[in-house]
């Protein structure tokens, strides 16, 4: 059975952080859901993309869909719209409290903490939203794993964070043959030559 991941696009979000792990994930065929907060169908990122989503969070029952992930890129003002959300922050608790996994990378691991979800785990964001939030520890890490928390750094730290969650969600073999497949192994046995 195909895993499922619904990733939370607000109006402002990080568009390198959500299409990286979107693409990773649906190459190896997790059934992605990408789902607006808004009212409308397109999201427009902080540079100016706009993505298409194929569920509106107004028409998702958190208390009957099941998803294995739930994934918030960052990107300002993405996190504060997300935060801003009682609908967003309901579907965070609710999916926390049942050991979902809930993914966010750069300014995102903010909104968890807005949500109170954050304090009992370990975490790391992007440096600028360190003093932002309050985990148990931060971490300087690319990428950490906290029983159902992962959180990572930034735009750069994307595609990493698409590989972790495929490991996480038990697709290992996956994230192995993607990581050669993409020449992401390539890129770090060749950075400086």
């Amino acid at each position: 059975m195909s895993k499922r991941v619904m990733v939370l696009l607000a109006p402002g979000f990080e568009e390198i952080e959500a299409v990286s792990v979107i693409d990773i994930l649906r190459r190896a065929k997790v059934n992605v859901q990408i789902c607006s907060t808004t009212e409308k169908e397109y999201v427009t990122g902080s540079h100016n993309i706009t993505i298409k989503s194929d569920v509106r969070l107004d028409f998702i029952d958190i208390y009957n869909d099941e998803y294995d992930l739930i994934y918030l890129p960052g990107g300002v003002p993405g996190v504060n719209n997300l935060a801003e959300n009682e609908n967003v922050i309901a579907l965070l608790k609710k999916y926390d409290e049942d050991g979902t996994y809930i993914g966010a990378i750069c300014a995102a691991p903010w909104v968890l903490n807005e949500a109170g979800i954050l304090k009992e785990h370990d975490a790391t964001s992007a440096p600028t939203f360190r003093d932002k939030i309050s985990p148990k520890s931060y971490l300087d890490k690319v990428f950490v794993s906290s029983e159902n928390i992962l959180t990572s750094r930034g735009a750069g730290t994307s595609m990493e964070m698409g590989f972790s969650i495929l490991e996480t969600l038990g697709l290992k073999e996956e994230s192995d043959q993607l990581r050669e497949d993409m020449q992401y192994n390539f890129l770090f046995e060749h950075v400086n030559e």
